[in-house]
Formats: structure tokens, sequence, C-alpha cells
């Protein structure tokens, strides 16, 4: 199957309202293009300095989101035009979005990464640390940023119940914080496990090989 076939089918996988973040990492421009031009708008992207070689070359209504782990010197680099950052997993990226963002006159939008995975290599703030930050916010801290939502990973398995457990539990947290202050939202789910994660309240999804075929890391 091409990039046309493979994103509509996606897309007919997808429930009415579910937002699709194609993951174009390490995938061309020309691809990201084909994309577009089927009608896909927002792209994601792993690495700070791959988005900003190809953000110059494509159009620029993009709606581009930093998906991966992102450090603080980063950044200042995406700033003034990232439009979500899915990844903030620590305190200390947060207040750094948010000083950055003041100096472009910018709320950026952010999700705050939960770890619900059981695997180490997994990214992401533990539930407390999550629920105070959030209530930070509330109260006035961090004035240029928008804490739209939560975005998790669930461990890499083929024990579905397992990954249907971490992606329930990433959607009470959602729930509770909602009651606290409304979220947007609910970001989980990737090529090989976005339809439990729908079953499970995602309303956004992060699809990248199903869409763009195998990624070739060496490049």
């Amino acid at each position: 199957m091409n990039i046309k076939e493979n994103y509509n089918n996606i897309k007919g996988q997808l429930s009415e309202g579910v937002q699709l973040v194609a993951v174009s990492k390490t995938h061309p421009v020309s691809a990201i293009q084909e994309a577009y031009d089927l009608g896909q708008k927002v792209f994601g992207e792993n690495k700070v300095q791959e988005l900003m070689e190809k953000y110059p070359l494509l159009p620029k209504d993009i709606q581009w989101h930093l998906i991966g782990h992102l450090q603080t010197n980063k950044v200042k680099y995406i700033a003034e035009f990232i439009d979500t950052i899915q990844s903030v997993d620590s305190e200390k990226v947060l207040l750094e979005i948010n000083k950055e963002a003041g100096k472009h006159n910018r709320k950026i939008k952010v999700l705050l990464q939960v770890k619900i995975a059981a695997e180490d290599s997994k990214f992401g703030l533990e539930i407390s640390e999550a629920r105070e930050l959030f209530q930070r916010y509330i109260n006035g801290e961090f004035a240029n940023i928008h804490i739209t939502g939560l975005m998790g990973m669930a461990t890499f398995t083929d024990d579905q119940q397992q990954v249907k457990k971490e992606f329930l539990t990433l959607k009470k947290v959602f729930d509770e914080l909602n009651q606290l202050k409304k979220l947007d939202t609910l970001s989980m789910g990737m090529s090989d496990d976005f339809p439990i994660a729908i079953e499970c309240g995602a309303n956004s999804v992060r699809v990248g090989s199903a869409i763009f075929g195998r990624r070739d890391y060496s490049k």
C-alpha cells in the first residue's frame, strides 16, 4: 500500500472527534507533503533538530506537535512556531516552555506526559507529579502555557489486557483533572495499539509507520 491508501485506511478506523497526529519522524519532506495534500494538517516529530530542518520546507499552516523527549536547551528553537508539546515530562521542562513562550508573547499548548508503562525506558511524570503541576497551573502559575490534556505511552507488549489497563489508568487521571479544569486532549495510542486507545477514551492518536511505512533510522 502507498501513503494515500494507508492514510485513508487509518482515517476510516478513527471515531468521529478523534484527532490524528501523523508521526513523520525520519520520513522525508516529500512524504509529509503527500499526506498534507491528502488533507492531513497535524504532524508529530520526535526530535527538535529534525523538526527544525523540515519546518521551513513545508506549508506554514501545519500544526506541529513535538512528541519526543524534550531537553530544556532545545525549547528555544521551537517556541516561536510549535503548536503543541505533548511530551512535558518534568517541572523543569514546563518552566522552560513557559519562559520561552513568554519571549514570543505566545501561549504554547502542552500535554503532561504521564508514565503509565511498566518499562523503565519510558519517560513521564508520576501521577502525583502530574496532579501537583496541574493544580499549580490552575492556581495561576505558568502564565504562558495552556495545559490542554495528557499524553501517555503503553508498554510495548503483545498483552492487550496490560495495554488496556495502562490506558484506562491514564483515562481515570484525565477524568479526575478534567473535573478541576476543562481539558481537551487525551493522547494515547500509536500504530500498533491506537484502536485499544480509542476504546479506552483517547481522542488523539499518534500514528506513523501505519501511514508512512517502516522508519529508516540509518539516515
